[in-house]
């Protein structure tokens, strides 16, 4: 049996020893916030038709529409409404968690300016071009405020980056349709099959065999097959797992996302490879759909559609992975000093993240209940809502790490069995992108 390696990374702003009834407090928050919002959106938007209700702007292309647009004291106030918004929902969630709501107060309306800081940097037109998205300047914001600073109390107290991830994730699944996948037919749902279940068992096995514990790898793993961010947090979620190798992981994932949002296009361009397979390959491999889109765009507008197909197809795949990975860990874990309980279907619903239940109920209501056209109408205000949230998550997840604890963790091993994992699912994603999306064992799909 694999030795268990002690974390010594960042504290986080957190209690370290959450209970079972804590972390079922936050996802239960999470689907409550999260489908309030949402719910808040279709009574607008059915109940207000003839009003329109605008979210604040982002996107400048200079100085001048920098001040006219984005800064203006319209805009503004319309940050300063869902701020309000945002602050009073998710204080509600905090106060149960055991933490200072003075402190949070003062910390969140900090966080939240970084974030719409983030958000305006990312909406410059010649930023957008490069495919460079506000996850990245909110991540590097919060990592450099934490490394150059030494940052008061009350501050990291409101870095709640699972909970903000988490309530994002239930908007977010508003725009899941399985509608939209089932029309891609068979290519995308076995491209994300294959790719996900040999990258995560792949990446596993390379995390053993650098001597990184399995509670670091199974968080690992997600991250690189599935996508990214979410899935790290599903996966911790499911095992329970710390909180700093969820922080330490999270971070890595943004890092590395840079470099491949400008290479793979890059490479796609200079290796004449076919627009359609290009895209499929982006969607296998980067972790958002909004970096997806982003460097697929680069490709073309073929390679976007079927980037997004893919991607669509493996969040689809949270749900499943979050049941498979609470039921494989409950397993394990019976058979080792710490699993006193016999694994039952009992134990493997206490280990299943909750918050996941509303992402595949958003998915399902959008999918087959709410109307396309209503879908369509409401799209932007949830997007807004959504993007804000995760904005505050990635802020949050940069005041939670440091850059040297990258190389310090277990010696730099999880890294190094990320960036070899993360290496092994760009070769064997462009393998089955060329076989599926490009004609060789079925008709290529007819995307255009």
């Amino acid at each position: 049996m694999q030795k268990q390696t002690t974390y010594k990374g960042p504290v986080l702003p957190l209690k370290e020893n959450r209970s079972f009834l804590s972390d079922l407090s936050e996802d239960i928050w999470a689907i409550c916030i999260g489908s309030f919002l949402i719910l808040t959106a279709l009574v607008i938007t059915f109940g207000f038709n003839d009003i329109k209700f605008p979210m604040p702007a982002y996107q400048w292309a200079n100085g001048d529409e920098l001040l006219s647009k984005v800064l203006t004291g319209n805009n503004l106030f319309l940050h300063v409404g869902l701020g309000v918004l945002f602050l009073i929902l998710s204080s509600l969630a905090v106060i149960t968690a055991g933490v200072s709501i003075k402190n949070y107060v003062g910390g969140f309306c900090i966080i939240f300016i970084l974030a719409i800081i983030s958000l305006i940097i990312a909406g410059n037109n010649k930023i957008n071009y490069y495919g460079i998205e506000y996850v990245v300047f909110a991540l590097l914001i919060g990592l450099l405020l934490n490394n150059l600073f030494r940052l008061p109390a009350w501050i990291t107290a409101a870095a709640r980056s699972e909970f903000f991830i988490k309530t994002g994730l239930i908007i977010l699944g508003t725009s899941i349709l399985f509608t939209d996948i089932l029309k891609a037919g068979l290519p995308g749902l076995l491209q994300s099959v294959l790719v996900v279940a040999v990258v995560w068992f792949f990446a596993l096995w390379l995390s053993r065999k650098l001597k990184v514990d399995d509670e670091f790898g199974v968080i690992l793993a997600s991250a690189v097959s599935i996508c990214g961010v979410s899935a790290a947090i599903v996966a911790s979620g499911a095992i329970k797992g710390d909180k700093k190798k969820l922080s330490y992981v999270t971070t890595l994932v943004l890092l590395v996302a840079i470099p491949m949002m400008i290479l793979l296009p890059w490479i796609i361009k200079e290796l004449n490879i076919p627009e359609i397979v290009g895209g499929a390959w982006l969607g296998g491999t980067l972790d958002t759909t909004a970096s997806v889109t982003a460097a697929s765009e680069q490709v073309g507008p073929a390679a976007t559609k079927a980037g997004i197909i893919v991607k669509f197809s493996q969040n689809v795949l949270i749900g499943f992975a979050a049941f498979l990975i609470a039921a494989w860990w409950v397993f394990k874990k019976s058979g080792t000093k710490d699993g006193q309980e016999k694994p039952s279907l009992k134990l493997i619903w206490e280990r299943f993240p909750k918050f996941v239940l509303g992402f595949i109920a958003a998915s399902l209501i959008f999918s087959f209940l709410i109307p396309p056209g209503t879908g369509r109408q409401v799209g932007p205000i949830l997007n807004s809502m959504r993007t804000v949230w995760f904005a505050l998550a990635f802020v949050s997840i940069g005041l939670e790490a440091r850059f040297t604890d990258m190389f310090k963790v277990q010696q730099g091993r999880p890294a190094i069995a990320f960036i070899g994992a993360q290496l092994f699912n760009i070769i064997w994603t462009l393998i089955w992108a060329y076989l599926l999306f490009g004609g060789v064992l079925i008709p290529s799909p007819d995307i255009k």
